[in-house]
């Protein structure tokens, strides 16, 4: 069977155990159960951090216990700290650890924390911090920093290293290249596989790693090779020979939510990165896609309802309030038209009071229809599950959902205000079958609306999600009240006589 170097699955329990462990494996004793570590359950390291931080805190106690705990828990651990404690923790952990929890935290907490150790004049520690991280990572934090800082850290670090970051954070954040790590092994074609085995061994490859990109004398991509076939082919053996000489690379500006999809739909754990002649850039791993797809999520979901893209949880005011306050400027004026609607039917309203209640009821109906298509049509464009020759299915079918759902509903609003008439005078049967009928047009408009609304933006060139929930919001409030009201007054005028009569 031919391998495939790019989407080999880690290898299993037996397969990556040594001889004595593969024979225990499967036996069910108590010494095995006892290593048995629940993810779910904190650990002991983790209580006896939350014990020391319920009291006074000692700096270098907590430090030391802090150091004990996985590397994402003492970041949990350093941002529930305040900034200035933070940093005195880190400066009395072991320089190692340090840098790898500052590498989990939070990118503007992080980016807090460094800014403190320069403001204390103690830029080369917090540059030594960097040099202990791995390259992607480092390359994120000094992004968030501005060019003051960044080149104050810059100017503490060995001229090699800070080459290699400025290559780095030269590449937009949002590429393969900005994605990608400059810390990997690349084997050369010429060398034998005893040759290779030695220089992985000399090197600290990472767990996941079960791949490595050979290249020429030149940098030049040339193949793939996995580490099973190393082990299973001859010391003499060339890698060029015994590698895959048709590798899955992918280029240094491809969108890094291209990336992620790659990895997720043909499950690749390693991409080569390149640049149009072929060089070996970088690599991208699935722990960092991992990373890429929670972002892109966020953004979407940000977007789609106006809040900064780039916007966190410890994103400072002024960053909050910059990518906010545009957005809400839009909807006041996106607001206009369903303003303008009523506006011209201000006379119905007042001799009809009752119109003002039912008005924002139909309009939260019509807007959470909407609400519900553009969820799913968005998850269908990441997913990209939206093909050209699937848009108009897609919208019939979301349009004969939109009145399926609207006459159910509308049926049931209608009834409850024929209900209502033996309690308030303004109401009757007649004041219901309009609601039931306006109610079934405006859930299937804001129905088709929402489903609509990110194919144009995709078609138009934008991003689906970029403020579709605000003009959702106009289009269902809009046609609401429009259909409403004016079903209403031709009823009263015409059709149906006086709504307030029995």
């Amino acid at each position: 069977m031919t391998e495939r170097p790019n989407q080999q699955r880690p290898p299993s329990a037996a397969e990556d155990a040594t001889p004595d462990e593969t024979a225990n494996l499967g036996r069910g004793s108590s010494e095995e159960v006892t290593r048995i570590e629940d993810l779910a359950a904190a650990s002991p390291e983790d209580e006896r951090v939350a014990e020391l931080m319920a009291h006074t805190i000692d700096v270098p106690v907590l430090a030391e216990a802090v150091e004990l705990q996985e590397a994402a828990d003492a970041a949990d651990t350093l941002e529930d700290l305040e900034e200035e404690e933070a940093v005195d923790v880190l400066e009395a952990m072991d320089d190692r650890a340090a840098a790898e929890a500052l590498a989990e935290m939070e990118d503007p907490l992080a980016a807090g924390a460094v800014e403190q150790l320069i403001d204390e004049d103690k830029a080369g520690y917090a540059a030594r911090m960097l040099q202990l991280m791995d390259p992607d990572d480092a390359a994120d934090l000094l992004q968030e920093l501005f060019d003051e800082p960044r080149e104050l850290l810059f100017e503490a670090m060995p001229a090699e290293t800070a080459v290699n970051l400025r290559r780095l954070i030269a590449y937009a954040e949002d590429t393969a290249a900005g994605l990608m790590t400059t810390k990997f092994l690349a084997l050369r074609e010429d060398m034998t596989v005893a040759q290779a085995t030695e220089a992985i061994r000399a090197t600290a490859i990472p767990q996941h790693m079960h791949y490595l990109p050979v290249q020429d004398d030149h940098q030049r991509l040339r193949g793939i090779i996995g580490f099973r076939r190393l082990l299973t082919n001859p010391a003499e053996a060339s890698i060029g020979e015994l590698m895959d000489d048709h590798p899955k690379v992918v280029r240094a500006n491809l969108d890094q939510e291209e990336v992620a999809r790659e990895f997720d739909r043909y499950d690749f754990y390693m991409l080569p990165v390149v640049d149009e002649e072929d060089h070996l850039l970088g690599i991208v791993t699935v722990d960092d896609v991992i990373d890429i797809i929670r972002e892109e999520q966020t953004e979407d979901v940000q977007r789609t309802v106006g809040a900064g893209a780039e916007e966190a949880v410890y994103s400072g005011v002024v960053e909050k309030f910059k990518g906010r306050f545009p957005w809400l400027v839009v909807s006041t004026f996106i607001m206009i038209p369903s303003a303008w609607v009523v506006l011209q039917f201000e006379g119905l309203i007042g001799e009809l009071a009752i119109l003002a209640v039912l008005m924002p009821v139909i309009a939260a109906l019509a807007g959470n229809s909407g609400h519900q298509a553009l969820a799913v049509t968005q998850r269908g464009i990441v997913l990209d599950e939206v093909r050209p020759d699937r848009v108009w299915p897609l919208l019939r079918r979301e349009a004969l959902v939109g009145v399926l759902t609207g006459a159910t509903l509308g049926c049931l609003v209608g009834l409850g205000v024929t209900v209502l008439a033996m309690f308030a005078a303004s109401a009757s049967w007649r004041l219901g079958a309009v609601v039931a009928l306006s109610t079934t047009v405006s859930l299937a408009i804001g129905t088709t609306a929402g489903s609509s609304i990110p194919l144009i933006m995709r078609r138009l060139g934008f991003d689906p999600a970029l403020g579709s929930a605000i003009l959702v919001i106009m289009i269902t409030d809009t046609v609401a009240f429009a259909t409403f009201l004016g079903m209403a007054y031709f009823s009263q005028s015409w059709l149906m006589g006086p709504l307030s009569s029995a």
